[in-house]
């Protein structure tokens, strides 16, 4: 395989001289235009939206700022949850119910039951209940021991005192509970007050 021979000095200046003394072929051909260089791909820049939160000065240590008359509790409270149910009986009926003035056909106490027994002692009443064509029933669970809302326990999650309380709505609403009963609210103080609930069942068809 041969080398390129490379031109010396000499060799470059006696072919320039004979370059110019030569005669272009077509003299009246333009050049070509040399091609344009490529422009620099411009990739879209990703905007960014200033933030308006607008952080307060701190310093590593420091103890956290909160509002404290808002308090912790990001949970509607039972009372909460159940005033914002809608009415699905008879309005002037259950204006009557809620004073007191209607009396409970039937009444079960679940005070010193525990959870397991609770639900299935539930279940049955209100079925037996919703079979003898009753209406109105009363739940009795206890308002919870203390006057503290959550129990002191070493658990990491704090759980509410009167556990039955709070699990009764619950369980009226699963099946096969939630197609028998049509409303529920605390009781009149006359029939326990906060530590009882009123049961209006649906009128079997």
């Amino acid at each position: 395989m041969s080398r390129k021979r490379r031109l010396s000095e000499d060799d470059l200046a006696i072919w320039g001289q004979v370059a110019r003394s030569t005669n272009p072929m077509h003299p009246g051909r333009r050049k070509p235009a040399p091609d344009p260089e490529p422009k620099p791909l411009k990739l879209p820049q990703k905007r960014t939206q200033p933030s308006s939160a607008v952080l307060a000065p701190f310093r590593v240590g420091q103890s956290a700022r909160y509002d404290t008359s808002k308090g912790h509790d990001l949970a509607h409270t039972l009372e909460q949850r159940l005033s914002a149910q809608p009415v699905r009986m008879d309005r002037k009926t259950f204006g009557k119910m809620k004073k007191g003035k209607l009396r409970p056909e039937r009444k079960i106490d679940l005070h010193g039951m525990t959870m397991t027994t609770a639900h299935s002692a539930l279940a049955r009443f209100i079925m037996a209940a919703s079979t003898d064509g009753c209406r109105l029933v009363l739940v009795v669970t206890g308002k919870g021991l203390g006057p503290g809302k959550f129990r002191d326990d070493d658990g990491p999650i704090p759980t509410p005192r009167g556990v039955l309380r709070n699990q009764v709505p619950h369980w009226l609403q699963l099946a096969p509970l939630g197609a028998l009963v049509l409303q529920v609210t605390d009781a009149h103080i006359s029939h326990g007050g906060s530590g009882a609930y009123y049961v209006y069942l649906s009128r079997r068809r």
